[in-house]
């Protein structure tokens, strides 16, 4: 009888030792050498008209008159086409898909948070995207802002790196835009 409640305890305290760990160690994946690939292109953000690519999905009922197509605390969702040239005619290369709001009271100073996962359809980075997230200060001075890209997937996984925003035209009365994107990324 004790050799089959030692047995019965043993098996128990095996079975609780390898039930109770819900992570496993492994040894560090060796990485490839670090690249640097600096990638230019333009989004188009467009809220006007019968096809728009961004559309508002939440606002506030206290904030953002009438006058204001982005007004503060709306919620935009996006998926906004990415080109090589400014023209609407431009080749297409991939989308731009996420969520920014409207985050400034001032439309002068005008800035939104945006999440976008900026994905590549066609060439050498089909299939592959980086992801940003971060403050866009839309309406700053300078009329260039950087962005942080916080990673990527496919030939940019494990990416970090910038985007230099530039507006090449923009309409304050419709919220339409046409964005220069400047990303300099570095992944393995």
């Amino acid at each position: 009888m004790s050799l089959i409640f030692a047995l019965y305890l043993t098996v128990m305290v095996v079975t609780a030792n390898s039930d109770s760990n819900y992570y496993g160690t492994t040894k560090p994946v060796h990485l490839k050498e670090e690249k640097v690939t600096r990638l230019h292109f333009y989004l188009h953000d467009i809220l006007s008209g019968r096809n728009p690519s961004a559309v508002r999905i939440a606002h506030a009922n206290l904030t953002g008159g009438a006058d204001s197509a982005v007004g503060f605390g709306s919620l935009f969702a996006m998926d906004d086409p990415l080109t090589v040239g400014p023209g609407k005619d431009s080749k297409e290369i991939g989308n731009g898909r996420g969520m920014y709001v409207s985050g400034s009271k001032d439309i002068r100073k005008f800035t939104i948070v945006m999440y976008a996962d900026l994905a590549f359809t066609t060439g050498k980075f089909n299939g592959s995207s980086i992801s940003v997230f971060s403050r866009n200060p839309v309406a700053e001075e300078a009329g260039e802002r950087e962005i942080g890209i916080v990673g990527g997937r496919g030939k940019f996984r494990m990416a970090r790196g910038f985007v230099n925003i530039k507006t090449h035209q923009i309409d304050m009365k419709t919220g339409d835009a046409v964005l220069r994107y400047d990303a300099t990324v570095y992944h393995y």
